[in-house]
């Protein structure tokens, strides 16, 4: 099935989006969407016949924990809502802890790459096969950016997506910002991770922009695509026809001329690429649920080796017993490093670590941010260093708008902030919302006319 070309749908876009033309489809992330109902706008664009995925960020089916039943549920509501073709998520961890671990549960916040290394491929695989059997459509999994890697990985990347497509029959999102990204700063050749993976079994490309800071390349979302992301879209190009290549923008959005321009980019390199040799242009299936088995590929015995370059991986050892609970124990240990301060696992690069966590402070206040916009409004200037400090000695254990109430609490514990028209405009805004149902419209009026009070 070709997608064709298209671009990630976000609120704030939406018009532009709508406005936009040649688009064939477009990605909305999953965990934003209702259950039950769509915005206008998607429901404009499938009116139009504008195909829609839903783009998942919180499975974690890289972490120890098996996958979450209620997340799954969640998806497979989305996918049913929207018609999707198929769904999409990330080969990433982003919670660790609780009971693998015998401590308490930490949420990232974020996607952290996965040790390539046996035993985590084997965890990965059965979530994978997991979260296929819950799904109404087929599932393909996103290659992600990172700033730091594991010691004494086993696998190369492209070795590592082999492996796991052999064993599933997942089928890959690749994203060549991404792969950019890991070349500035693990040093990774995205060329040879391109020849080591089944491209065959890409469903669809992610294209990005980011920025480089200090020698790192940040994958921000929130900047033009550059010139060496492109470079490595006409690599991928040359050796397959995607099925289809999306443009994603998460922050900082430019005029809808802008998108625009950065769409006839991408169509332009496709264009110019070479012919893919016939194997890899015209693969024999196009994944999205015409074989026998609902469309999740032929699965391969687990333990069995998957294809890899010239021979150059080890072989793949029989499962060992105990990994999910070594991967359970490794992954808290950097998951607490970056978020609650505790002492570096032995082998990370603790520059990289420092900016890892630096990187999700700032990237937790800016989610809250959004979540909760009263924050700003009611601390002003002092929100993000309030929030940072805070970050520091609190790691997020829910979601962010739980995160963002227990902000609140530790300021008020401390009798913070200092202005007594703020600190009691941020005691009404935590009582109102601490309960375990959203305000009502009596609760709304009554905050709105104590906000106004307070002013006076």
């Amino acid at each position: 099935m070709k997608l064709g070309i298209g671009i990630g749908w976000r609120p704030e876009i939406a018009a532009e989006v709508e406005a936009l033309e040649g688009i064939d489809w477009v990605e909305a992330v999953a965990e934003n969407l209702c259950a039950d109902h769509l915005p206008d706008s998607l429901v404009r664009l499938r009116r139009r016949g504008v195909r829609i995925v839903p783009h998942g960020v919180a499975l974690g089916l890289g972490g120890a924990d098996r996958p979450d039943p209620g997340r799954l549920a969640a998806l497979d509501a989305r996918a049913e809502l929207l018609g999707a073709p198929l769904v999409t998520e990330h080969i990433a961890f982003v919670r660790a802890g609780g009971p693998l671990t015998a401590s308490p549960g930490l949420e990232a916040g974020h996607l952290l790459p996965v040790p390539r290394t046996w035993d985590a491929l084997e965890v990965l695989c059965e979530n994978v096969r997991v979260a296929q059997d819950s799904l109404p459509v087929p599932l393909a999994l996103e290659n992600i950016a990172a700033l730091i890697t594991w010691p004494d990985e086993e696998l190369t990347e492209g070795q590592f997506l082999a492996e796991l497509v052999e064993r599933t029959g997942v089928r890959l999102l690749i994203d060549v910002a991404n792969l950019h990204t890991n070349h500035v700063n693990l040093g990774l050749d995205p060329a040879r991770a391109l020849d080591e993976l089944p491209v065959e079994a890409i469903a669809y490309v992610h294209v990005a922009g980011g920025v480089e800071k200090d020698g790192v390349w940040h994958d921000t979302h929130a900047h033009p695509v550059t010139a060496p992301v492109l470079d490595v879209l006409a690599e991928l190009r040359s050796r397959v026809d995607p099925p289809g290549v999306l443009l994603e923008r998460d922050d900082d959005f430019p005029p809808g001329a802008e998108l625009a321009g950065e769409l006839a980019a991408i169509r332009a390199t496709l264009e110019a690429g070479p012919t893919p040799p016939a194997s890899a242009a015209s693969p024999a299936s196009d994944g999205y649920g015409d074989s026998d088995d609902g469309g999740h590929g032929s699965r391969s015995p687990a333990g069995t080796a998957g294809p890899r370059s010239a021979g150059t991986a080890p072989p793949s050892p029989a499962p060992r017993p105990g990994a999910r609970d070594r991967l359970a124990v490794s992954q808290t240990a950097l998951l607490s490093a970056l978020v609650a301060g505790t002492p570096a696992p032995e082998g990370f690069d603790h520059r990289r670590l420092r900016v890892q966590s630096r990187a999700l402070a700032v990237k937790r206040a800016g989610v809250v941010a959004k979540v909760a916009p009263e924050l700003p409004e009611i601390l002003g200037d002092g929100f993000r260093p309030a929030f940072l400090a805070y970050a520091k000695r609190r790691p997020m254990s829910g979601g962010y708008r739980r995160d963002a109430l227990d902000f609140a609490a530790q300021l008020l514990v401390r009798d913070e902030p200092a202005d007594p028209v703020a600190r009691r405009e941020l005691t009404y805004w935590w009582q109102d919302r601490i309960g375990s149902r959203p305000p009502g419209r009596a609760t709304l009026l009554a905050r709105a006319a104590r906000a106004a009070l307070a002013r006076r």
